[in-house]
């Protein structure tokens, strides 16, 4: 299975992925406004493999002029009806349909591993004005809690290490990441937890195997938490670069 197929598995369960998808929390955008060194309030912000618009309705609410780009048909329509007031385009970070030198951010939320650096960054780069910010994060699995870090080893254990596809960014001569992890959480019951670790690529693509993972999962965290509610710990790994002068 290729990485295009992956990335295009999340049409088929945009509704799904749309209601069981974490968000992320206000500090997130707090960091990205104190590394860009200017206010999301106004900028003009392009939201990169936007999906079903968890982040770009966040970046609305703070008072970005956003658009979003989004190449998945399923994940746009979504977009489309719960975002009515935001515009959408059609495209990825490979070859954004934006114009040059316009965009005061640039962002990708659980996107940027989508990408072929090689093409991407130099398309952030023509985007970007002189001093724009090219903002990448994503919410991993804090696995310094113990029955994260449990099920992580029973996930690789049973389909290989690597299932989950973290950001990666590169060196590069006209960018220069700086780095912030940010810890939150959020309170759930253990069937939205089951139905968000569902929309992960390795359980769309058909993965032999992940049906019956998933009922044995759903009887291991029913004994753990027998109230039926968990508390899902993440980590934010946000890297954010300026494009220079």
């Amino acid at each position: 299975m290729t990485t295009g197929s992956r990335a295009r598995s999340f049409s088929a369960a945009a509704a799904r992925y749309a209601a069981s998808r974490p968000s992320y929390p206000s500090a997130l955008l707090d960091a990205v406004e104190e590394a860009a060194g200017f206010p999301l309030a106004g900028a003009r912000v392009a939201d990169v493999g936007a999906g079903t618009g968890i982040a770009t309705a966040l970046l609305h609410a703070r008072g970005a002029r956003v658009l979003a780009v989004e190449p998945g048909d399923g994940m746009a329509a979504e977009f489309r009806r719960r975002n009515p007031a935001v515009p959408l385009v059609r495209g990825d970070g490979n070859r954004l349909p934006l114009a040059d030198a316009r965009l005061d951010v640039l962002t990708y939320a659980q996107s940027w591993h989508w990408t072929d650096p090689e093409r991407s960054v130099p398309e952030a780069l023509r985007v970007l004005r002189p001093g724009g910010a090219l903002a990448v994060w994503s919410n991993d699995p804090d696995t310094r809690v113990e029955w994260i870090a449990d099920q992580q080893t029973r996930i690789e254990d049973r389909f290989g290490p690597g299932w989950y596809i973290n950001e990666r960014t590169r060196p590069h001569p006209g960018l220069a990441f700086t780095n912030r992890r940010l810890r939150w959480s959020r309170r759930i019951p253990v069937d939205t937890h089951l139905a968000k670790l569902a929309t992960h690529s390795l359980f769309l693509i058909g993965t032999p195997g992940t049906g019956d993972f998933l009922t044995a999962e759903r009887a291991h965290l029913t004994a753990r938490f027998p109230d039926g509610w968990i508390e899902e710990h993440y980590v934010v790994d946000l890297n954010l670069a300026t494009r220079r002068p």
